[in-house]
């Protein structure tokens, strides 16, 4: 089991450093404002607010990601374990990680300088455009745009994955095809509206998986070490 489960942490670090290869790769592509221009003109992005993108996907998104939170927190709190369910220290673990995925992301946000892409001069707005990663730099817009908020509706509960594994591994690979599939969808609709640049919303999803990454090797950590005062005693 512990051979196991550090098989899994292994693997895990190793999709986190090849996302984030992937991710520094692709700022320095240049790609985030072309992807934009699909989206945008000199007259705004006409999917801004667009029934489909700005109503369903944007406000509804934000509603399923509390939903989802009160299930999570429900779960957590009264439904009793079972032999194939996980215990509720770890459903309660596992949702303080979320709850900290939802809060970094935002808080994170409200100290970076990139303005969205409906802000940029070429789109209707007064910025111009900055890659996110020339720290320091102003667009000459109103800033606090990466990374992306709204992706953590579907990103912040990645930890849904890492708490069913060890349990019901099959199910845990489900909800995590959902949680991407979801993600993707949310993505799209922010691009489509001018709210982001693609590699805000990658790096909104890289940040929260590696919290989750970071979060299960405490876990292990701690657990080790749990059993290894058991055997002394």
């Amino acid at each position: 089991m512990m051979a196991a489960g550090k098989q899994a942490g292994q693997r895990d670090l190793a999709i986190t450093i090849v996302a984030l290869l992937f991710l520094i790769a692709w700022d320095f592509s240049g790609l985030d404002l072309p992807l934009a221009r699909l989206f945008g003109s000199a007259d705004g992005f006409r999917w801004r607010e667009a029934w489909l993108t700005s109503r369903l996907l944007h406000e509804g998104g934000r509603s399923l990601a509390w939903l989802l939170l009160g299930w999570q927190l429900l779960h957590a709190l009264a439904m009793k374990p079972t032999e194939l369910t996980p215990p509720k220290q770890e459903r309660r673990y596992w949702l303080g990680v979320a709850v900290a995925s939802i809060l970094f992301v935002p808080a994170l946000k409200r100290v970076t300088m990139s303005s969205c892409p409906w802000e940029l001069s070429e789109f209707g707005g007064v910025a111009t455009y900055v890659p996110h990663w020339l720290l320091g730099v102003y667009d000459g817009g109103p800033g606090h745009c990466f990374p992306s908020g709204h992706a953590i509706a579907a990103f912040g509960f990645f930890g849904l994955y890492f708490l069913w594994r060890p349990y019901r591994p099959a199910l845990a690979r489900g909800l995590l095809c959902l949680l991407l599939g979801t993600a993707a969808l949310f993505g799209w609709a922010q691009m489509a509206r001018g709210a982001h640049y693609l590699s805000h919303i990658l790096w909104s999803g890289w940040i929260c998986w590696a919290l989750c990454v970071l979060a299960e090797q405490i876990r292990r950590w701690r657990s080790r070490a749990i059993h290894s005062g058991q055997v002394a005693k």
